[in-house]
């Protein structure tokens, strides 16, 4: 088989890639290793920076997204028990778009499947020859091999395209937090039509929704903890102690229709391209969710790279070039405003009563101060490309 890009991941950014390339004339081929529907069911982010919309409608994917998602001006921020709101429009003159990860890969597929994209799923044993430029795999048994251009790895944290980077090359950085996240989705209307986000003595809440059925709820646990330590009932209850008492007073409670316990960590990895290798997504880079900018940050590096790729075939090489540099400055913006933001709501195992003081008094300052507020909004709507 021969194509000009093969991608290595069928999830959300490996499928924006191929759909992006295909509408300027590229072949690809994507090579996922689980089945379609073990993808679809992923639960994952539901919040896309501005930035993020506007790249899904460039692909031809945003009419779904447009209809049925939720476009949010602010954000709530509490402490002791009390919220302010910072609003989006009037600080950083963008929003947010409320739309599951899950929802925009139903409409990748929907998309690829239209155009009569090449994605092969459930591909074993995917390995990238980079001195072939070439890639092979197995399929029902049978030994496969795809020769291309350019591989790009977009398979995750665990997948094998960044191990193709020779060690004294790969440059990697990285912080493990000291707790979890319990998450629970449940069939019951959002507490607030906007995303809260809590400081307790107790640990960090954290108030989302899917849409206006389904909700999504956090809480802060220590990291050995497992969902079995977790009762409905308990979850709910903690839920309560740790946001705005008016949010809990209206608070309606539901049977968990999925629940899981998320480690937190930050990862970057170095350089995100080798030769005739591009790394996307969490392939080179991992955030704590408390900014959500995992999936942004994949759509980020989807749209550089696709400008790359569009801009080599049409006889311009800047692009591919400078992919790595220029992905990587918004990686680390997003890095270190997903880091304030967990270190400012978290609490932490070695925390005292002077270091609650000290968060809360961050948060006050953010409730009063313009520029504070201009900070925060900027950074959560979404940094320009």
């Amino acid at each position: 088989m021969r194509t000009q890009v093969c991608i290595i991941g069928g999830g959300p950014s490996g499928l924006l890639l191929s759909q992006l390339l295909h509408r300027a004339g590229i072949d690809t081929v994507v090579l996922e290793r689980s089945t379609r529907a073990h993808v679809l069911s992923r639960i994952r982010a539901g919040v896309l920076e501005w930035g993020s919309t506007e790249v899904l409608r460039q692909a031809g994917v945003g009419a779904r997204m447009d209809r049925e998602g939720f476009v949010h001006s602010g954000t709530y921020i509490a402490a002791r028990n009390r919220g302010f709101r910072i609003d989006f429009q009037e600080r950083a003159g963008k929003s947010i778009m409320v739309y599951g990860q899950t929802e925009v890969t139903h409409d990748l597929y929907a998309a690829r499947d239209a155009m009569g994209g090449i994605v092969i799923d459930e591909a074993a044993d995917v390995t990238p020859h980079l001195d072939e430029s070439a890639v092979t795999f197995v399929k029902d048994g049978r030994g496969e091999r795809v020769d291309c251009d350019f591989i790009v790895g977009c398979d995750g944290s665990h997948g094998v395209s960044r191990t193709c980077i020779p060690a004294d090359v790969l440059k990697t950085y990285e912080r493990h937090y000291p707790f979890g996240w319990l998450g629970v989705l449940s069939e019951t209307p959002p507490v607030s039509e906007e995303l809260i986000y809590a400081n307790h003595s107790r640990g960090f809440a954290l108030c989302s929704m899917r849409n206006q059925h389904l909700s999504r709820y956090y809480i802060q646990v220590p990291i050995e903890d497992t969902v079995a330590a977790w009762s409905d009932a308990a979850f709910w209850d903690e839920l309560r102690r740790r946001i705005p008492h008016d949010a809990a007073e209206r608070l309606e409670t539901g049977p968990a229709i999925e629940k899981s316990v998320a480690p937190l960590r930050s990862f970057v990895a170095e350089p995100m391209r080798w030769r005739n290798l591009f790394l996307v997504g969490d392939a080179a880079h991992i955030v704590p969710p408390t900014g959500a900018k995992g999936l942004n940050l994949a759509i980020g590096d989807v749209h550089y790279l696709s400008e790359a790729l569009i801009g080599h075939y049409g006889g311009d090489d800047e692009g591919i070039d400078t992919y790595s540099q220029r992905a990587l400055a918004r990686v680390w913006q997003a890095i270190r405003f997903s880091w304030w933001l967990t270190t400012t709501m978290h609490r932490f195992p070695d925390q005292n009563e002077f270091d609650q003081r000290i968060q809360e008094s961050d948060i006050a300052y953010l409730e009063h101060s313009v520029a504070a507020r201009t900070v925060l909004a900027e950074q959560y709507v979404g940094l320009p490309f």
